[in-house]
């Protein structure tokens, strides 16, 4: 008894399946070519947290940049000044 209700739900699952798989068949190549292409896009696109980390990383070099400058610079004047 148990194995009869068991073939019926699997059954009924096969023809769910078939029923989408017949779904996605209709559509057209050109409309499933699209949906891919948009899927790689998304896949490959940059997210704001590595855009945010490429931004800080920037900051961070000009900032230790201008702090060596002036640190050098304004240490030449005091010495000049004596």
């Amino acid at each position: 008894m148990g194995r009869k209700d068991a073939s019926a739900t699997k059954l009924q699952m096969d023809q769910y399946r078939k029923q989408i798989g017949k779904q996605d068949n209709k559509k057209t190549k050109s409309v499933l070519k699209a949906t891919q292409l948009k899927a790689d896009a998304k896949r490959s696109a940059f997210g704001i947290r590595d855009v945010f980390l490429m931004l800080a990383a920037i900051l961070f070099l000009l900032l230790f940049i201008y702090a060596f400058f002036y640190l050098n610079l304004s240490t030449e004047l005091d010495l000049d000044m004596d």
